[in-house]
């Protein structure tokens, strides 16, 4: 887009570049299904009177949260005789559509997309309820072509999506680095391809792509075909921490249905909490719920270094959501939001304090 042509806001550079991806996909994602494997314990209730609850997350490391909690059969122990339905998906946006449609209640999802979301909707369509994770977001790039930082001018980097997290954190590095690049076309000192994350490891190897700014696994599995770790984006924030997963829920969903939203937030919590204590048994696990999803298991170098890249938390690190909503409008996605009310982390902290945990803070952007 020409200087002369303002951009707006990174809902329409999301959805454009959605376009493709939801042309290819069956509807928002994968359809919601429910697992047959899971058991619903004798005598247990419907919540709130619900068949079911409909939960999405994305096949990535970074959603192990959800896989390990479905794999585990902990959000259907919650929610009792209520159903837990999953769908998965590729990309942020797509979730978003398909919480505002109804066709989800609650998803796992990255940052850009949440906040994307509630600024489309005036903030009226989803709020944050909890944290998932945090890093597992790496620039790896052929190490041939790229020695050090400085060998980026000129080449070419892949991220996910045009406006996604990973797309954001990398136009605001380079423009720390003083690279002049156009955010809608990505071309500039360093061009930027927006590519699927399950087409880059192809791009790499073909070379049509020098390197890529992804979260997990793709940046491992890039490793594995003989690229370089050049920046890990952790190192980046203070204290080596800031959120790469979040919770959403419909805020329709959560006025109808606390209780079921409570369950779900319970069985988040017991996954982390599982994750942190069994981290080879955790890891197990989401590997094979993404083998099941995907019908592909990760090999050991691709999942050990992947996994271990990645902390799994239930605080939703929100300062660093703020920051990232900064470097969204310094890179010229988005006009400056009004976040205020994008978290409701009541039902959360009521589940730590019952679980004899810290409370988490919301930042200042909390409802009320």
């Amino acid at each position: 887009m020409s200087a002369a042509r303002p951009l707006t806001t990174l809902r329409t550079l999301a959805v454009v570049a959605t376009l493709p991806l939801l042309l290819t996909a069956c509807g928002y994602g994968s359809e919601a299904k429910s697992d047959d494997t899971a058991k619903v314990a004798a005598g247990a209730k419907k919540i709130d009177g619900l068949d079911s609850v409909r939960i999405g997350y994305f096949g990535n490391l970074t959603h192990a949260t959800a896989l390990v909690g479905r794999e585990q059969g902990l959000f259907q122990k919650e929610l009792g005789a209520t159903k837990a339905e999953y769908a998965t998906f590729n990309a942020g946006p797509s979730e978003i559509e398909a919480l505002n449609s109804g066709s989800i209640d609650i998803g796992w999802i990255g940052p850009s997309p949440a906040i994307n979301g509630y600024t489309k909707s005036d903030g009226k369509s989803l709020r944050i309820i909890g944290g998932s994770a945090s890093g597992g977001v790496k620039l790896v790039v052929n190490p041939k072509k790229i020695k050090s930082l400085k060998d980026v001018k000129g080449k070419k980097i892949a991220t996910p999506q045009l406006g996604n997290t990973q797309d954001v954190a990398f136009l605001n590095w380079a423009a720390e680095q003083g690279y002049k690049i156009d955010p809608q076309s990505g071309k500039g000192d360093v061009t930027v391809v927006r590519t699927d994350n399950k087409i880059t490891p192809d791009a790499y190897k073909s070379g049509s792509i020098d390197g890529a700014w992804v979260p997990e696994p793709t940046a491992s599995k890039l490793v594995a075909e003989g690229g370089k770790v050049l920046l890990d984006e952790s190192t980046l924030w203070p204290d080596k921490k800031f959120v790469i997963t979040n919770i959403i829920v419909s805020q329709k969903f959560l006025d109808a249905h606390p209780k079921a939203v409570e369950a779900v937030l319970k069985a988040s919590v017991e996954s982390n909490k599982w994750i942190n204590a069994n981290p080879d048994a955790a890891k197990t696990a989401a590997n094979k719920q993404l083998a099941a999803d995907s019908g592909k298991a990760l090999p050991a170098n691709v999942l050990d270094p992947a996994w271990s890249s990645i902390s799994f938390t239930d605080d939703p690190l929100a300062s660093t959501l703020n920051t990232e909503a900064a470097h969204a409008v310094k890179a010229g996605l988005l006009t400056k939001p009004d976040l205020k009310g994008i978290y409701d982390l009541t039902l959360l902290n009521k589940v730590l304090k019952a679980e004899g945990e810290s409370t988490v803070d919301d930042a200042g952007l909390g409802v009320g």
